[in-house]
This record gives structure tokens, C-alpha cells and sequence, in this order.
């Protein structure tokens, strides 16, 4: 932190005033960025890390907003804030969070934690277990700089539900979680491409406001999916995360849910591969291995690159009309 203080200059005392800093490091998996705090966030105390994120999101939500909204940040921004862990055997703790509020998981953001963490000396290649709010994930850093990670148990809770999306008529999806919950929709009508993000993004919008309204209010992602203009991938998404911006990256939350629905339908077999492609054409690969063939839980692992861009100290002065940030 650095305090206020008088500082005498041609005579006259300017009065300097206190400025809290926030040590980051940032990085971005397969175009979606993540920035990792490493020094000054808030202090969270002691005990489960569901816990911590509760009091981070009742207590503490302007420093959320300072840290990854504008004019420090972008829309686009996701917070990784990292913290001792709680579960046994875990190495690290990390809540994640974005523009509107914090999130159970985070795939990329996970990909950049680790790539943070050998930057700065913490791991090397090799396996480490972090514990987030919704659980504890398992991570691997491989030789060539590549990330594997084996998140929470995924499911899928419905199929082929019907919602009733004004001005769309009738659009049918799967619910299912990987870490945060999702609305997966088979797009047909509107191309996953880089010109069509306006529409793509209205109709998720649209289609979220929907599902939640019908019956599921705890849905903050919508996944289209279709398949891929390209070749070498099994399918290509376009991902609304919560707030109005869109995943750069495939998702690895999405691309966990889309292995569950995928397991329950049998269409992926236990352990094969499967490539999802981002509407920016970024690529995660995935697989998965049953937990429980009753309850649809599987443990998907989810891999891919994320690099490190710049590391910084943020300056949050209490004379900025905007210290904490600018919230929708």
C-alpha cells in the first residue's frame, strides 16, 4: 500500500493521497484473459473456500469490480484471486470471478493459474491440486508448456428442454454443470463466426433470460454449438458467459458440460478424445472417465495452452470518481 503523505514543493505542502496497490499477473488462455492476484486483494480469513467466496462476494465486491472492470480491466476480464487452500492435499486455493460476480470454476482461468504460478517459480511441470469453491481440481503442467485439467464431477441435469425465447419461438437445450451451470443449444440458424457475434450474442442473451425465467434460475452460461468450419475439431462453440461478453476461449467449464451431455447420449466413449473449437478458433482438447454411470457424473479433462502477458501493479486512489471500477 502506499500511504498519504505531505510532500513540500515550491513552497506549498501537496497533501499525497493513500493508494491501496494490487500486485497481478495476467494471462490468456486461447484469447480469453485471466489476471491473477498475487498481492493486496482482500482479506478473506481462514476456512472453506465456498466460505471465502461468500464473504468476497458480501463484503468485498468493489474490489472484484476494481480488479477486472474498466478502466482497468474489460468486460472480457476473469479474476483469479489466489488464496491459501482449505481442502486436504491442495497446493493452492483460488476464487475466480468476472465483470458481474464470481464464478464456481473457471477451465481457462485454472490453464492460466498454472502457467502464472511456473512464471513465477511456485510449481514445475508435474501435478498440483488446487482447491476452488465448488471443489477441488487436480492440474497438470506438461514438459511442453501444455495444461491439463481434471475438473469437478460434471452432469447433466435435462434434456432437450423446451423454452419459449421471445422472438425465437421454441429452442430446445440441455442443462448440465462443469463447474458453472450451462444451457447447451445446437445452433443451425446463425453461423459460429467471428461476423456474426452480434446476433450470436443477442440470441444467447435472449435464450438465457428465457431459461431462467422457465424454471432454471441458477443458469448463467449459454453454449451454442455446431460444428466447425475447419477441420481436426469435433465441434465449435460460442459460450455467453455471465454479463454480456463472450468466452475467446472453448470454455472449459462449457467444454465439461458438453462431455457430459455428450457421455449421457453415448456419443463420446470413456477416454476418447474429443476437440472443441472457440468461435475465435481457439482449441482445447477433452476426455473423460465415468464416476457414477447412474447419476451421469463424469470427471472430464480438459487440456490446453494459456500464456503469460504482463505482470503489474494496479493503483487504486481514493480521488479516482472511478478507484473501483465501472459497473453495469
Amino acid at each position: 500500500m502506499v500511504s498519504a503523505a505531505w510532500k513540500i514543493s515550491s513552497g506549498a505542502a501537496i497533501y499525497l493521497p493513500t493508494m491501496k496497490s494490487i500486485r497481478v499477473l495476467d494471462s490468456h488462455t486461447g484469447g480469453e484473459p485471466t489476471r491473477l492476484v498475487l498481492d493486496g486483494g482482500p482479506e478473506l480469513g481462514s476456512g472453506p473456500l465456498d466460505e471465502r467466496a461468500a464473504r468476497f462476494r458480501r463484503d468485498f465486491d468493489a474490489y472484484r469490480s476494481a480488479i477486472v472492470n474498466e478502466p482497468r480491466g474489460a468486460d472480457t476480464m476473469v479474476g483469479a484471486l489466489l488464496v491459501p487452500p482449505h481442502r486436504a492435499g491442495c497446493d493452492f486455493g483460488v476464487i475466480f470471478f468476472n465483470n458481474v460476480g464470481l464464478l464456481g470454476m473457471c477451465g481457462h482461468g485454472t490453464m492460466g493459474l498454472v502457467v502464472s504460478l511456473a512464471q513465477l517459480g511456485r510449481i514445475k511441470p508435474g501435478r498440483v491440486k488446487i482447491d476452488t469453491p465448488v471443489g477441488a481440481v487436480d492440474a497438470e503442467l506438461h514438459a511442453n508448456g501444455s495444461v491439463s485439467v481434471e475438473n469437478v464431477p460434471s452432469f447433466r441435469t435435462a434434456h432437450q428442454v423446451a423454452i419459449d425465447v421471445p422472438g425465437h419461438g421454441i429452442v430446445r437445450g440441455d442443462v448440465a454443470w462443469g463447474g458453472n451451470w450451462f444451457f447447451l443449444v445446437a445452433e443451425t440458424s446463425r453461423p459460429l463466426t467471428l461476423d456474426a457475434l452480434e446476433a450470436l450474442t443477442d440470441f444467447s442473451r435472449r435464450v438465457r433470460q428465457a431459461v431462467n425465467a422457465q424454471g432454471f434460475p441458477a443458469v448463467d452460461h449459454v453454449e451454442l454449438y455446431g460444428p466447425s468450419p475447419g477441420t481436426g475439431a469435433d465441434s465449435r462453440n460460442f459460450v455467453l458467459c455471465p454479463g454480456q461478453a463472450y468466452d475467446r476461449s472453448p470454455c472449459g467449464t462449457g467444454t465439461s458440460a458438453k462431455l457430459a451431455c455428450l457421455a449421457a447420449d453415448g456419443q463420446l466413449a470413456e477416454g476418447a478424445t474429443w476437440v472443441q473449437e472457440s468461435v475465435i478458433g481457439s482449441r482445447f482438447t477433452a476426455r473423460y472417465r465415468w464416476l457414477d454411470r447412474t447419476k451421469g457424473e463424469i470427471a472430464p479433462t480438459i487440456t490446453g495452452t494459456a500464456q503469460v502477458m504482463a505482470e503489474a501493479t494496479l493503483l487504486l486512489d481514493e480521488r479516482d470518481p472511478f478507484c473501483w471500477g465501472i459497473r453495469a
